[in-house]
């Protein structure tokens, strides 16, 4: 591991780690578990909006908590609730599809206070020099989860009768928050000075300063893409299967490809191919959705996982790494990383909502497979959206390599 990322970004590092292993034990057998029990697009659409409002909401309500308490108790607590989530779920088992929006609003005010408090731990013990190898190791570690956690939960649920397995997945992904909730009390607390301002993103959109509105429109774009993408491919993974353990197999293998590809990003992607990088990926990114026009199937939709593990990195370590740079480039902008921590989950909100509002509205008239693939192409060209609202900014903030 890079020399920079001892001590306290490898703490971080090692429970950013294990949250995502549980997210990816239980998570990714979410939405089959809500479709098993109803089949229903728009009701799984709904369940995911329900997720991004509360997420957004957490994240400027909790604004002020972390940045004039104690942000590593926003942390746990995102923890702890994630756990109460699936313990509920355990206990609704069938019953889960009449719970969507109470369930998906506590998922999302989980993954609010500990992405929010995450985000601002990671700027403090990162910096440009960094950021982008701890981004690396970021999708490195969610590409190890995402091979071990998928296909040791498809191999589970597929060997055990009926919902036994679930059951036995959401427990193991039940002691896993418990062990990085008791890891996160090694994590230094650090004073994030000033009082929080609860409409500093509205005023940095409205700043005579464009960065931030650019940077915004771009993560806009971004979440256009992610908030359908994110449910989706695994769902109709399931769909052309029919076998848990086939998704888990789909994971594993997207996943060990994702696993090189972030390494080798966050070891060569320097900030001055940022803009390059960014550009390519994003083109590759709407190629490989093209398969499914012929067919969706498990091997064009295989084919569609590996390009995207392999191209995704190329768009996603220059949106994150520039936004968080964007946060430190001066004194007064490092003393309100909290509102433009809120400010930046806002914007991404914002598109995942508009992308999954688009969602519901297309299959509430049709359902059609071919609608499925030209919904998803649609919204595969966004990150094209980002690319050229930032590409100026990728040239222009250039980093000085260390």
């Amino acid at each position: 591991m890079n020399e920079s990322l001892r001590g306290q970004p490898r703490l971080l590092l090692a429970v950013n780690g294990l949250f995502v292993l549980s997210g990816a034990l239980a998570g990714t057998f979410l939405n089959v578990y809500l479709w098993k029990s109803r089949q229903d697009y728009i009701m799984i659409g709904w369940f995911t909006v329900a997720q991004q409002i509360a997420l957004g909401l957490s994240f400027w309500l909790g604004g002020k908590w972390v940045k004039e308490f104690n942000k590593m108790n926003a942390l746990r607590l995102g923890i702890a609730v994630s756990g109460l989530f699936y313990l509920l779920v355990l206990w609704l088992e069938s019953r889960v599809v009449d719970y969507v929006w109470p369930l998906g609003v506590l998922l999302g005010v989980a993954l609010g206070l500990f992405w929010l408090a995450f985000n601002i731990v990671f700027f403090e013990t990162t910096d440009p020099g960094n950021r982008n190898a701890f981004n690396g190791w970021v999708g490195l570690l969610g590409s190890l989860a995402g091979i071990v956690g998928p296909w040791l939960s498809g191999w589970l649920i597929s060997s055990m009768n009926g919902n036994r397995g679930y059951r036995v997945v959401f427990i193991i992904s039940l002691c896993i928050y418990g062990v990085a909730a008791v890891l996160s009390f090694f994590l230094k607390k650090r004073k994030t000075p000033g009082e929080y301002q609860w409409l500093e993103p509205w005023h940095e959109l409205h700043s005579e300063d464009r960065d931030w509105r650019v940077m915004g429109a771009g993560l806009v774009f971004q979440g256009l893409r992610e908030g359908v993408f994110s449910f989706l491919i695994g769902l109709l993974v399931y769909i052309a299967s029919k076998e848990e353990s086939k998704l888990g197999q789909f994971t594993l293998i997207t996943s060990a490809v994702s696993l090189v590809c972030y390494w080798a990003a966050g070891k060569w992607l320097k900030p001055k191919y940022r803009s390059a990088g960014m550009f390519w990926g994003s083109l590759l990114l709407v190629a490989v959705i093209f398969p499914l026009l012929w067919k969706v199937n498990y091997g064009t939709l295989l084919i569609m996982g590996i390009g995207t593990s392999l191209f995704i990195p190329l768009y996603m370590l220059p949106m994150v790494s520039s936004s968080f740079d964007l946060m430190g480039e001066s004194k007064e902008s490092a003393g309100m990383r909290v509102e433009l921590i809120v400010l930046r989950e806002l914007c991404l909100m914002t598109g995942r909502l508009a992308g999954t509002f688009i969602f519901i509205g297309v299959l509430s008239a049709s359902a059609a497979p071919r609608t499925v693939t030209l919904l998803m192409l649609g919204l595969g060209v966004a990150p094209l959206g980002s690319w050229l609202c930032l590409r100026r900014m990728l040239r222009k903030n250039i980093v000085p390599e260390r």
